[in-house]
Order: structure tokens, then sequence, then C-alpha cells
């Protein structure tokens, strides 16, 4: 179903900082409408180019969950048209139940018409960062457990190929929206000023062989080298900061013909640290070439049954996809599960109906909900099928 033209804004309450929207509309177009009138999105996930409704179907999360929670618990109201046609409101005080099936429920519960949402007041268009490089993943942990390091969105980049005594080296990157006292002169002035666009598409598809362990080690050792020399506070746009890929169209084809798989996990903070480990030994061990792997702190989560993240530690792995990567994700899976942990549902493609069930164990929460206003599954998707949603179908 196709909702771009669903893009409209509905109503805008400055005092209250309240967006209203049809679902169609994106995350840049709310950026592009709210910053130069000093607000911003109280959640950003790592892309911009991404509907409020799907933002509010995947309960998308930034690199603030520790401090604000995800893009759900920033919604007061959604218009939702469920499969019989009819079209309700929902928010966390009428029908909470069906709101909150609706955030994180993947599409599943209804057509998300239209939603309210919470943006933050800002001083300006740019981030005050600072960069904190961890020769293993020991003193990762360390800055994201320490609150004098901490700062409003935290996350680090992993060197997922390090290992030995190197494993999980990395570079945690912290930052805040900058005030006016923070900025340089030259952008102080006009400091709710968006930078224009510089978008560039990648030109071809890699052959397969060109993200290989050795490539990937080369790039690693010298992101790494370049980004962690900036110990210093500095400046930079919320483009740089929040969405670094955005400023490279069809960045997938870096991957070639095959494409590439994402795995991103949450584990309890209890046992984050003893998993992160375990599956990034893994990987090393197997030598998967990821180049882009991030680990984020997460705070508690809100009541959806169905959102991913939680109290504890999130990694992703980009892996170029082959042959033998189903299974070895599935090998991870079945370790992840040991630690009490999930997968995020946005992202999985390969994830089994009993690692679902182990890692949401709310689903018969949501499905009560979903069979009170869907009873028939008219709703569905390959996502709903493969995982074995579909009870009683």
């Amino acid at each position: 179903m196709q909702t771009e033209r669903l893009n409209r804004f509905l109503a805008w309450d400055p005092m209250a900082g309240l967006l209203t929207l049809e679902a169609g509309a994106t995350l840049s177009e709310v950026i592009e409408f709210a910053a130069p009138r000093g607000f911003f999105p109280r959640v950003a996930p790592g892309t911009r180019l991404l509907s409020i409704g799907g933002a509010i179907a995947a309960d998308v999360h930034g690199k603030n969950h520790h401090h604000m929670g995800s893009f759900g618990s920033h919604v007061s109201e959604i218009e939702l048209t469920l499969a019989s046609g009819e079209t309700v409101v929902c928010s966390p005080r009428e029908d909470a139940e069906l709101f909150w099936a609706t955030v994180g429920g993947m599409g599943l519960t209804g057509f998300i018409r239209q939603a309210s949402i919470q943006l933050q007041p800002i001083d300006s268009v740019w981030v005050s960062a600072r960069h904190y490089p961890c020769a293993n993943l020991d003193e990762a942990f360390r800055i994201f457990e320490d609150p004098l390091r901490d700062d409003q969105h935290t996350v680090a980049w992993v060197d997922a190929l390090a290992s030995g005594p190197n494993l999980g080296r990395s570079v945690v990157m912290a930052g805040h929206h900058a005030v006016r006292d923070e900025l340089p002169p030259h952008v102080a002035d006009n400091a709710l000023a968006l930078k224009p666009k510089k978008e560039r598409n990648f030109p071809l598809d890699l052959p397969a062989w060109a993200l290989n362990p050795l490539s990937v080690k080369m790039f690693n050792a010298l992101y790494y080298k370049t980004q962690a020399a900036k110990t210093a506070p500095f400046v930079c746009d919320i483009e740089s900061f929040f969405f670094p890929l955005d400023a490279i169209g069809q960045w997938h084809r870096l991957y070639g013909k095959r494409g590439f798989a994402q795995f991103q996990c949450l584990i309890p903070r209890a046992r984050a640290h003893e998993g992160v480990r375990e599956i990034l030994e893994r990987a090393a061990k197997a030598r998967k070439a990821s180049f882009l792997s991030v680990l984020k702190r997460l705070g508690p989560g809100n009541p959806a049954p169905l959102s991913f993240p939680d109290d504890g530690y999130t990694l992703t792995l980009d892996l170029p996809y082959n042959d033998k990567l189903p299974a070895f994700l599935g090998e991870l899976t079945d370790r992840l599960t040991s630690y009490g942990g999930r997968l995020y549902l946005a992202k999985d493609a390969f994830a089994t109906p009993e690692q679902f069930r182990i890692g949401y164990p709310q689903f018969d929460q949501w499905l009560a909900v979903k069979q009170r206003v869907d009873p028939e599954w008219r709703i569905r998707s390959a996502l709903s099928q493969r995982l074995g949603m579909e009870v009683g179908q």
C-alpha cells in the first residue's frame, strides 16, 4: 500500500509542540517543517527517510532511548482504519489496548491514517558532540555506564572484526542539541537554518568479493583512527550526527546485487556485556565482514507488547548476504534467546516462530487485541506468516 501522497500536515500547536499529520508524511518532512521553527522530533532513528506511520508501526528508537524512550511514547493519538473499514481513534487514554498494540504492531492492527506527535524545542540545528575511543568492549561498556560521559544521545560504532584483547574496539559518540553559546559565530546568528541536502547516489553495485574481511578490516582501522581523534567537543550538523548514511543515496549497492541482512538484537542489561561479547566473538571467528556495526544503550520499554526496545543494549550487524548467512544468523539468534534477548521485527528476515515467541513473551496480549479488531486476519504480511503469528487461521 502506497502512502506517499497521504502526507498533509493537519494541525500545529507551537505552544504544546504538538503536530498532527497524515501518516504518509516522512520524518524528513517533519524536520524540514519543525526545525526552522525551533522544534525537532523527540526520537530520531538512524534515517529520516521513513514515514510517520512506519515509525509508529515499528516503534522506532534512536540514540536517546535510555533518556526518552521510543517513538510511540511520544504519540498522543492515532487515527486507524480497521480491516472492517471502520475508522477509530485510539490513544494512551482512549482504547489504550488498541493504541499500544498498534505501536510496534508492524501495521497488523489496521491502516494508520494520521497521528499527533510530540516534538521537543531546540535552540539550533547543530549538535555538540564528543567521541570516546575504546580499545575493547570492556572500555565501551564503562563509557556507556558512566553518567559523567553520558549525553542526550549516545551510540557506539563497533569494529566487528576486531578480536582477542581488541574485541569490541569501538568509538562511543555522545552529543546533544547545541545551545547558541556552544556554536561558532558563523552559525550562531542563523542557528535554526538547515543545511542544503547534498545527497550523492552510490553509482554501481559492487562485486560480491569487494566487501571481504580484508577490505572491511582496512576500512575499520581507518575509520577508528579518524573518529577516535575527535576527543575534544566539536559541533556538527544534525544530518551528520543523526542520519549519516542518508547522505549516500542507494548506499545498499555497496553490498552488491545480493544485498545484505541486518541482525539487530536486544540483550537485557543484566547479561548484555556477556551476550554482546559472545555475538562479537562469533562474528569475528566466522570473519563476517560488517563495516557498519552499532551498539546502543536502551532504557525501560513502554506498554506495547511487540515493541522492541527495553532496558538493555542493542547490537546491530550489517552482513553481506550469501548462502551460508541464514544458518549463521539462526545460530546467533539461538544464542541470543539463551540470554533472554530478542530480534528487532522491523529488520528481521530469518527468525523462526519459536525464536519469535521466546523473544516476545507478551505476544498473546497483542494477539487478543488483533483477534478483537481483525478476527479473520484480513490484514496480514509476509512477516506475520513466517513468524506463525496468525494463530487460529
